[in-house]
């Protein structure tokens, strides 16, 4: 049940968060660098499984052992980690393997990750902690 209570946090603080990010930052981030490959229409099936998996790997990797041992602040650490090496292989893969992929988007959007992926980690852990009354 705790870890039930403490997924559904992560993947509501997560997808919260990204999607303000990417409502703000998608026309003047991302488009002027990978417009091209961007789809017509949005997709939203494979975007429910990307936030569906990625707030379990938070959730597994961050918000428990937060839980657990530590509080927010192990949350936010193990959580900013998770997000540099998630992004970091999307992004370096890309600039890897794509022609128009550019190094300051790889960089930008992998401090994003960390920045997201901690902050959603360290507030879900504190948000569950205290729905569960953990000391």
């Amino acid at each position: 049940m705790n870890f039930a209570i403490a997924y559904v946090l992560t993947l509501a603080t997560f997808a919260v968060i990204d999607t303000a990010w990417l409502g703000s930052m998608g026309d003047r981030l991302y488009r002027p660098f990978i417009g091209s490959m961007l789809a017509d229409n949005f997709r939203l099936g494979p975007a429910i499984a990307f936030y569906a998996l990625y707030a379990a790997g938070l959730t597994i990797f961050a918000v428990s052992p937060g839980l657990a041992e530590g509080g927010w602040k192990k949350a936010l650490f193990w959580g900013g980690l998770f997000g540099l090496f998630a992004y970091g292989t999307y992004d370096l893969t890309n600039l890897a393997t794509l022609k128009t992929w550019s190094m300051k988007l790889s960089f930008i959007d992998m401090t994003w990750g960390v920045i997201v992926s901690g902050g959603s980690s360290a507030i879900a852990c504190a948000l569950a902690a205290k729905l569960l009354r953990l000391p």
